[in-house]
């Protein structure tokens, strides 16, 4: 049986320490799904058609990894998708507490589904989307923190004053 994990958030945008997540699981399932958010109630800089292309991009080299959007209760798209278990990064202690509370609800709405918590590498401990996207609104360099293609979406938004 092949071993599938669902990466699933709103990655807007993606980042070097979400990559990092998913080349590290890729050495423990046969197929990754990184599944992009589709929800309305977010004001997201980037469109769900956006973060889709742009982690498309990002994640070509990795033959592996699939990259999808859902919309919906996550457990319901990780059965469909016959996926075993679902992949959450962790950067602190502030991090677990919600994950801990949304992975014992998605066990309560099906046994079936686990969640696997992942520490982040130490050099993207204190990376996050937001944080990369004020940096870029106040025309800070950003060329570290995520990978090319990112960078010149986020300039381009920042220039059409998104």
């Amino acid at each position: 049986m092949k071993r599938i994990v669902v990466y699933p958030g709103s990655f807007d945008p993606p980042t070097y320490g979400h990559l990092d997540i998913i080349q590290r699981v890729l050495t423990l399932f046969d197929k990754v799904i990184v599944a992009v958010m589709d929800n309305p109630n977010k004001c997201s800089l980037f469109s769900i058609d956006e973060r889709i292309k742009i982690f498309k991009e990002i994640t070509r080299r990795f033959k592996k990894v699939e990259v999808d959007k859902f919309k919906g209760l996550l457990v319901n798209y990780v059965k469909k998708k016959k996926a075993q278990a679902v992949v959450r990064g962790l950067r602190a202690i502030s991090d677990f507490e919600y994950e801990f509370q949304m992975a014992q609800m998605n066990r309560e709405l099906s046994t079936e589904v686990e969640t696997i918590f992942m520490m982040t590498s130490t050099p993207y401990s204190y990376l996050s989307s937001s944080i990369v996207k004020e940096i870029a609104k106040l025309g800070g360099d950003i060329g570290k923190f995520v990978p090319r293609p990112v960078e010149w979406m986020l300039k381009k938004k920042m220039k059409e004053g998104k």
